[in-house]
């Protein structure tokens, strides 16, 4: 399992998925699970996934339409879909999953664990609601885990 913090930490609310991932680097966490800040390195993310990673995660900033600082675990639909132009440093998560395809690679399952953002501003602070979202966006991680490690998932060998 990869647990992949993305976002860009220079424009407000867009370095949500970067905190979580710094606060959950910290914690012990089962054999077989990885958490990686990304930053806005999709490229390096699309790689990772193509190793042959069975659960992603992927924690971001998503943008739809509700209150700032509600989190939202959606499992995208997973259809073929034609690559935009690649942008190593902006890649969204729907782009980096694209690039999967033209690798010659697949994740197994995936899930976003996004946060409703209240600004992409240039800045490096969280606003309120989305700093105050962070921990339950961990707890939620932490959820999410248990659950795959319960069904066989993570440290099989």
């Amino acid at each position: 399992m990869l647990v992949a913090g993305v976002g860009n930490i220079f424009l407000g609310d867009d370095g949500f998925g970067v905190e979580v991932a710094r606060r959950l680097a910290k914690l012990d966490l089962p054999d077989g699970v990885a958490v990686g800040d990304y930053g806005i390195s999709g490229m390096h993310l699309a790689y990772d996934l193509a190793d042959g990673v069975e659960t992603a995660i992927l924690v971001d900033a998503m943008p739809r339409g509700g209150e700032p600082g509600t989190v939202y675990v959606v499992e995208p639909e997973r259809r073929a879909a034609d690559v935009p132009v690649i942008d190593g440093h902006g890649m969204q998560p729907d782009v980096v999953l694209g690039l999967l395809k033209t690798l010659g690679a697949d994740v197994g399952r995936v899930l976003i664990v996004g946060c409703e953002p209240a600004t992409a501003e240039p800045g490096m602070e969280l606003s309120a609601p989305v700093a105050a979202a962070v921990d339950d966006a961990v707890r939620i991680v932490l959820k999410l885990i248990e659950a795959d490690v319960a069904a066989g998932g993570c440290g099989r060998n």
